[in-house]
């Protein structure tokens, strides 16, 4: 998966040395804990390593490999993106800039200006009824392993940065604001929503940050126009309970790496050509996996008694049969890619 192309691309060493290693996670409700053992159904376990540390990690390997990188550009524009020679302009320290390009990868986010050049796109969204709070705290994880916890009163997440800071998220209203979540209210909702019947023990800390964050299913297709191709955040959007945001990102980058190595080696034209089908196919399975984590780990306030009843059915189903035991951990741990990132 994305730990394996970020290791292949010589970016492995820190991610190695300070990524946390997790073999299962835990699905917790009705005051009960359910281990799912990843690695004993699919042979494979996961890394914890923030995504803030991958990025320092790329730009310390660009810059160690001599590359030109711009930081606080203004005024970014793209040009004739139906030719052969496509163009970038920006402006950077009160100077104007002009890229001449073979072709342009749009890995700008959701708020880019390469997706506004997609000239008939194709949206599909879906919008959550609730967004989630998270916290950053000055404490040691009270969990060895992720916990996702759905409580009568909406979701949680127990999740960690490092040995000495956790990670946590709740569930909330989408139109809560941070001063309706002061610190006392946040530490009670996570000890009464994670709280188990054995008696589990939340750690508290200083709150080193706090944000709300909106939860929303977002895709675009196709990916790509003329000499412009979309990576990331740019043509989807997941929300955040799978964990695929960046891993879908690597994957796209993984894919036009492929495509750009046919076209510079071989002259090729139709792995560039077959970009969005091939990205796409796995977007779509990933973002219906994140759409399943959510529905089934949250309440929906606008859901009554029977669609309740459904949802926590749909968690018995998961920690009671292998099978769809499995499909989770194959699915979380990471789907197989179409093809290496590396042409040849």
């Amino acid at each position: 998966g994305t730990v394996e192309t970020l290791r292949e691309a010589g970016l492995g060493v820190r991610m190695d040395a300070e990524g946390m290693a997790h073999s299962g996670t835990e699905l917790r409700f009705g005051g009960r804990e359910h281990r799912i053992d990843f690695e004993a159904l699919t042979g494979r376990r996961v890394l914890v390593y923030g995504q803030q540390e991958v990025v320092k990690d790329l730009i310390a390997a660009r810059l160690h490999a001599r590359g030109d990188l711009r930081f606080d550009v203004a005024g970014v524009a793209l040009h004739d993106l139906d030719s052969d020679r496509p163009g970038i302009s920006f402006g950077h320290q009160g100077r104007e800039h002009q890229l001449t390009c073979d072709v342009v990868v749009g890995a700008d986010g959701f708020h880019g200006v390469s997706r506004g050049h997609l000239p008939e796109p194709v949206i599909y969204e879906r919008t959550y009824p609730f967004s989630w709070l998270g916290i950053l705290a000055q404490a040691p994880p009270s969990s060895e392993e992720l916990v996702y916890a759905r409580h009568d009163d909406g979701f949680a997440l127990h999740s960690m940065r490092s040995p000495t800071v956790t990670r946590m998220y709740l569930q909330v209203d989408p139109a809560d604001g941070l001063d309706a979540w002061p610190d006392e209210r946040i530490w009670a909702t996570l000890h009464e929503r994670l709280a188990t019947e054995d008696g589990f023990t939340l750690t508290e800390g200083p709150l080193l940050d706090k944000g709300i964050t909106p939860m929303r299913s977002w895709v675009t297709t196709p990916m790509q126009h003329g000499r412009l191709f979309l990576a990331g955040d740019s043509a989807h959007i997941v929300p955040p309970t799978g964990a695929k945001g960046m891993n879908l990102a690597v994957a796209d980058v993984r894919t036009l790496s492929h495509a750009l190595g046919g076209f510079y080696a071989d002259g090729r034209t139709d792995l560039l050509a077959g970009y969005t089908d091939t990205a796409l196919a796995r977007v779509w399975r990933a973002t219906h996996f994140s759409w399943w984590m959510t529905s089934m780990l949250h309440v929906d306030p606008h859901e009554d008694a029977f669609g309740r009843r459904l949802g926590l059915a749909q968690l018995e189903s998961v920690v009671s049969s292998r099978a769809m035991s499995t499909a989770l951990a194959e699915n979380y741990t990471g789907l197989p890619y179409a093809t290496g990132w590396s042409y040849r």
